[in-house]
C-alpha cells in the first residue's frame, strides 16, 4: 500500500489530473481488498522502514549540508578578506553563493526522500507566471543589486544621503542595503529603490566644500562680518585651508539681496567623514556670534503705512 502511494508521484510527464487520482484511488481500494492481512502489515512496515531510513537521511544530509555552508560563507569571507578586496562585492558574492548553496541542499534533501524532483521543477515552471508575479519586487531588488555591484555608486563604509536617509553604508547583500544613521539606528533599503534613485556620496571624493547660507539685515557692516566669520572658522581644526591637496581657504561671499534681508554664504573645505560635524557646528557658533557684535538675525516683516482718509460727509 505504502509502495502504491510513494510509486504514485514517480511518472514526471504524468497529468495531475482529477481522472488520474480517482484511478489511482480505485486501484489502491483493490489492491487492499486482495492482499492478504499479514503480507499487508509486513509490506507496510517495510515500507515505513525504508522511508524512515530515507527521512534519517536526510537529516544528516541537512546537518552536514547546513555545516558545510557555514564553512563555506566563513571561507569565503576571509578569502576576501586576506586579498582585501571590495566590501560590496565581498558581501554579495557571499549572500549569492550561500543562498545557491541552500537552494541545492533543499533539492538534495527533497530527492533522498524519493520525491522526483522533475515533477516538483515541472510544477514550478507551470507556475511561473504567477510566482514571478508575486516576487516581482525581490526580482527587481535583485536586479538593483547586480546594478549597484557593477557601477558601485557606494561602498560599505561610505556615507550616503539616500531616500531621505543619511549614514554610513555598513551591509550589502543580495536584494537590500544596510545602512547606519547618526544616531546609530540600522535602516534596510531596497536594492530597486536604491538603483533607481539619487544617492549623495559624501566618501567618493576628498575634501568636501560646505556652503553655508544665512541672512543679515541691510546696513549690517560686511567687512567686519567678513572677518568675524574668518577668525571664527580658525577655532575649527576639521577646516582645511589651501595647504591640502583639493580644498581652498574658508570664504565668505554676499548671496543675494533679498526683499528684506542680505544673504550671506560662507564656503569652507573639511574631509567627508567631518562634513555634518562641521555644518552643525558653523551653525551654532555663527547664531552665537553674531548677537555678540551688534548683528542680528532679521526675519520676514511688513510695515503698513495707513493714509488718512477723507470724509465723504
Amino acid at each position: 500500500m505504502m509502495n502504491l502511494l510513494l510509486q504514485s508521484s514517480a511518472p514526471a510527464a504524468e497529468a495531475f489530473s482529477t481522472d488520474t487520482l480517482v484511478a489511482k484511488g480505485a486501484k489502491l481500494v483493490e489492491t487492499i481488498k486482495t492482499t492478504p492481512a499479514d503480507q499487508l502489515v509486513a509490506g507496510t512496515a517495510s515500507t515505513v522502514a525504508r522511508f524512515g531510513l530515507k527521512v534519517l537521511l536526510a537529516v544528516a544530509i541537512y546537518i552536514v549540508g547546513a555545516w558545510l555552508i557555514r564553512k563555506t560563507k566563513k571561507l569565503i569571507a576571509k578569502s576576501f578578506e586576506k586579498r582585501k578586496a571590495d566590501k560590496t562585492l565581498a558581501t554579495f558574492i557571499q549572500s549569492l553563493v550561500t543562498a545557491t548553496l541552500w537552494v541545492v541542499l533543499i533539492l538534495a534533501m527533497v530527492g533522498t526522500l524519493g520525491i522526483n524532483t522533475t515533477s516538483i521543477a515541472a510544477l514550478l515552471a507551470a507556475g511561473g507566471m504567477a510566482i514571478g508575479m508575486a516576487m516581482s519586487g525581490t526580482v527587481q531588488n535583485f536586479a538593483g543589486g547586480l546594478v549597484l555591484l557593477a557601477f558601485k555608486p557606494f561602498k560599505v563604509g561610505d556615507f550616503v544621503e539616500t531616500q531621505g536617509k543619511f549614514g554610513r553604508i555598513s551591509e550589502i547583500s543580495i536584494v537590500h542595503t544596510k545602512l547606519i544613521t547618526t544616531d546609530n539606528r540600522e535602516i534596510t533599503i531596497p536594492n530597486g529603490a536604491l538603483a533607481n534613485g539619487n544617492i549623495d556620496n559624501y566618501s567618493s571624493r576628498d575634501p568636501h566644500r560646505l556652503s553655508l547660507k544665512f541672512n543679515v539685515p541691510y546696513g549690517t557692516d560686511l567687512d567686519q562680518l567678513r572677518e568675524i566669520l574668518l577668525e571664527l572658522v580658525k577655532d575649527q581644526p576639521k577646516i582645511l585651508n589651501a595647504e591640502t591637496p583639493g580644498a581652498k581657504n574658508p570664504k565668505v561671499y554676499l548671496g543675494e539681496l533679498q526683499d528684506s534681508s542680505i544673504q550671506i554664504k560662507l564656503r569652507v573645505w573639511m574631509l567627508a567623514k567631518d562634513y555634518k560635524k562641521v555644518e552643525h557646528w558653523l551653525n551654532e557658533r555663527i547664531y552665537k556670534e553674531l548677537p555678540k557684535h551688534g548683528i542680528h538675525f532679521p526675519f520676514p516683516q511688513l510695515d503698513v503705512h495707513m493714509k488718512p482718509g477723507r470724509d465723504d460727509d
